[in-house]
């Protein structure tokens, strides 16, 4: 159960660390995150 666990919560990372990239730095700046800071917030979603 672990192993489905992290391979989820790895899915979750990359996907929301990839959502967040295709935006633009005006998008991402219109909610409040810097580029710098999308690993951290995909790390906040799981």
């Amino acid at each position: 159960m672990n192993l489905i666990r992290n391979y989820r919560n790895w899915r979750v990372y990359r996907e929301t660390v990839t959502e967040l990239g295709r935006l633009s730095n005006r998008q991402l700046h219109d909610l409040g995150i810097v580029r710098d800071e999308i690993k951290i917030i995909a790390r906040r979603a799981i």
